[in-house]
């Protein structure tokens, strides 16, 4: 019997508190027009004093759950993607897992940065396909606020704190590309562009949290090439083509990287989910808002063909195709 992983439930989770262009500007040398100029932001959300990125995780898979009419003692297993866990141990992910109520299956983070919640959904999809589960929380959860050296006019302007997730359930496939799921996954990891993307902190090496560091216009580049090179990886290992996309579901990172991953795709931006205006880059989390967005929204219909995209620090790199 070959299974599918079907997305059962979507939600999402933004802090309260939102920081426009304005208020930045206040406190580095930027300005509103700079800002949108270059990225496409307006706003982001920044977690309050004391919320932690399991509570913002928490928040989003409720949702999920609820929407999925499921409880938690339904779900085998969780994976939560962050690069700003609570602590350096235990996963966060277990703390989710104990606020939620799950007292059985597994609870585990993976680390991709920007690039995590297609990790996530490529390790929690192939538990589901093997038989090893049944149903699966994918969370993308981030507090980047914490790691923003908040002086630096090049970062700081950059990234927001937010949560997403799906659930995933295991369905009986046929084995072609009309049945509903995640239809492929694929991953990659480069590390020799380490001193490209990076925090400069961390226990077994400054013993300190550590700031983002970043050297943008050379992350730009490797991006949109990544990009669209994972892009025709993924349609290609799924036997399907670019005129097949109805949705593009893209990390958040940079309004100019959204426009020209479309213009490569020969897709008009009427089809591609940016939420990068109003939730900045909330790496992880970017996509499964993205997604709690537009289907919110009520933009997807059922058996509509969506690829996520997204590249992160590391370098990592990934896509997925998911029917709706």
């Amino acid at each position: 019997m070959v299974f599918r992983s079907v997305v059962a439930g979507y939600g999402g989770y933004l802090p309260e508190r939102v920081v426009t262009n304005e208020e930045l500007a206040r406190r580095v040398d930027t300005t509103d027009e700079w800002i949108r100029q270059r990225t496409g932001i307006r706003a982001r959300h920044i977690a309050a004093d004391g919320e932690m990125t399991s509570d913002l995780a928490i928040a989003a898979a409720r949702v999920a759950l609820e929407r999925a009419g499921m409880a938690a003692s339904d779900v085998d297993l969780i994976v939560l993607a962050t690069a700003t866990p609570d602590e350096t141990f235990p996963a966060t992910a277990a703390r989710v897992q104990a606020a939620l109520g799950m007292t059985r299956g597994a609870a585990f983070d993976v680390q991709a940065v920007c690039s995590g919640f297609i990790y996530g959904l490529n390790v929690a999809d192939n538990f589901i396909r093997v038989g090893q589960v049944k149903t699966a929380l994918v969370i993308g959860a981030e507090t980047f606020s914490r790691i923003i050296d908040w002086a630096d006019r090049g970062t700081c302007v950059l990234f927001g704190d937010g949560a997403g997730a799906v659930v995933l359930r295991a369905e009986e496939a046929s084995g072609d590309s009309t049945d509903r799921g995640i239809l492929g996954c694929c991953i990659h990891s480069d590390g020799r562009h380490h001193d490209l993307l990076y925090v400069d902190g961390g226990p077994s090496s400054t013993m300190k949290v550590g700031n983002l560091r970043m050297v943008g216009r050379e992350v730009f580049r490797h991006a949109v090439v990544n990009l669209a090179g994972v892009i025709d990886e993924i349609l290609d290992q799924t036997g399907l083509t670019k005129n097949d996309i109805d949705w593009l579901v893209p990390h958040q990172a940079n309004r100019r990287i959204l426009d020209s991953t479309a213009r490569k795709l020969g897709l008009s931006l009427d089809k591609v989910v940016i939420t990068v205006d109003t939730h900045a880059n909330t790496s992880a989390a970017s996509i499964p808002l993205a997604l709690n967005a537009a289907a919110t929204q009520g933009k997807f219909r059922e058996g509509d063909l969506l690829v996520l995209e997204a590249m992160g620090g590391g370098f990592t790199w990934g896509a997925s195709v998911v029917r709706w």
